[in-house]
């Protein structure tokens, strides 16, 4: 259930007049770069933070392109979330020459957070689905140590218990050669579960629970990354997985691993393509995304799953003027054979892909698209010092509220919609609705939204979102 300066950057969206460059009173058609001065980075490497720039000492730069290129620069050291604020400045220095100044305060960066969370696909299901039920709770600790060298690396770790028992670790070291292009993450986990969805039926998840264990899944990775230009990212990853299920699970849905297998065993090779130009990873209100991911889950002879599948996304952001801003969004997934465990099957309603409207529906099939429209006032957006507060990584806090007016549409093609008795399979979905979202520091956005869909259905929803 979905830190750095959340919205630092994106909540002081009024920050673009911020964002200071050379006095446009001054004459020069372009200015040479004497130098970069940075200030504020104890922990994070130069490096680190050099790499984000794309105005570099001896630059010549045109006049009226400086503001944007350093404003752009900025958005890109907010968004590796290591600073609470940035500020990027040009100081004329000498006839057509200037020093760019890097102003950064730097985050707090570890966090041992105690865990008390859901087990179900999100708040709603809980709430309106489950009965509210505290029996369906995951509790636990989480640690997240970002910039543990000062090289931008870090190390989650999840120790989960209750539904889900979970542990979890991975560590990510973004670039490991002298160019800084090339990362490398390496990670595993082990998850165990006394209930367990079996199939879903009426576009509902359904579970069976017992007091032994009906099912545990073991999987360990390696993930390559590459990052040739400032806002191309290319993710390669290896990962062995081993799942089982209980004989029960087995007899209450044959097809969970297919023929009545209790156990998969198999290895999955995956490829991601990222073009990230959003001005906030974690609330963008300008620029655009892109991604592109294809899955081959069995790679050797050995491997007990054959499935491939390909999603794509794509998402414009714009600010219209006077407070107002709006995203259209674009996704959609292929994947063969039409035959697949039910354990792999996944069409809407599962982690963001879903029509909002269906929050309590999951709708599964082989093949989707969604389409999203959003249109966004801005209500508040101020940046609080709070000189109360000893801590420098706390005491800078933004906060921004935006009123949204939103439609969505989807389709997901299935040929299993009998099997599951599924109704919004093979049909189009409609929905809509207003909400109103709240973005603080440390990546934390909260949304109530209220919406309806196209069988007339109403419903006040909920989501909170932080990313330490």
């Amino acid at each position: 259930m979905l830190l750095s300066l959340l919205f630092w950057s994106l909540s002081f969206a009024d920050s673009t007049a911020k964002w200071p460059a050379v006095a446009d009173t001054l004459q020069p058609d372009y200015w040479v770069v004497r130098s970069v001065v940075l200030s504020g980075n104890h922990r994070t490497r130069d490096r680190i933070i050099l790499r984000e720039l794309e105005v570099k000492a001896g630059d010549t730069v045109q006049r009226q392109q400086l503001t944007e290129k350093l404003a752009w620069d900025q958005r890109k050291i907010t968004n590796t979330n290591l600073f609470v604020t940035v500020d990027v400045l040009a100081k004329e220095v000498g006839p057509h020459q200037i020093d760019i100044q890097v102003n950064l305060k730097e985050r707090w960066y570890v966090f041992v957070i105690p865990i008390f969370d859901l087990a179900d696909r999100n708040f709603n299901e809980w709430w309106y689905e489950r009965g509210r039920s505290f029996r369906r709770t995951i509790y636990g600790a989480r640690l997240s140590y970002k910039n543990v060298t000062g090289n931008a690396d870090k190390i989650n770790a999840i120790f989960e218990f209750g539904f889900t028992r979970r542990t979890q670790v991975l560590y990510t070291l973004p670039y490991i050669d002298r160019a800084q292009k090339t990362g490398i993450s390496v990670g595993a986990s082990y998850q165990t579960n006394k209930e367990v969805a079996y199939r879903s039926a009426l576009d509902k998840l359904v579970y069976f629970r017992s007091e032994d264990l009906m099912r545990d899944r073991f999987y360990t990775n390696v993930i390559l990354t590459r990052r040739n230009q400032f806002y191309n990212f290319h993710r390669l990853e290896l990962r062995y997985v081993r799942n089982s299920i209980a004989d029960t699970i087995a007899r209450l849905n044959p097809d969970y691993f297919l023929n009545g297998q209790t156990h998969q065993r198999y290895f999955l090779l995956s490829y991601q393509f990222t073009h990230d130009r959003r001005d906030a990873v974690a609330y963008p209100l300008r620029g655009h995304y892109f991604n592109l991911a294809a899955n081959q889950y069995g790679v050797f002879a050995s491997d007990n799953v054959r499935l491939f599948d390909v999603s794509a996304s794509y998402t414009r952001y714009w600010a219209l003027g006077a407070r107002f801003y709006a995203s259209n969004s674009g996704r959609g997934k292929l994947s063969w054979p039409d035959r697949q465990p039910y354990s792999n099957l996944r069409g809407l309603g599962y982690l963001t892909d879903f029509v909002r409207g269906y929050e309590l529906y999951v709708i599964d099939g082989q093949r989707y698209g969604l389409l999203r429209n959003t249109l966004k006032y801005q209500l508040l957006n101020v940046r609080k010092q709070l000189s109360w507060v000893p801590m420098k990584q706390f005491n800078t806090v933004p906060v921004a509220v935006y009123l949204s007016l939103f439609g969505d549409m989807g389709y997901v093609n299935s040929t299993l919609a009998q099997e599951y008795n599924s109704r919004l399979a093979n049909s189009w979905l409609y929905g809509g609705g207003v909400a109103l979202d709240v973005a603080t520091f440390y990546n934390i956005v909260g949304r109530v939204s209220y919406s309806i869909n196209r069988q007339g259905q109403t419903g006040i929803f909920f989501n909170f979102t932080i990313d330490l």
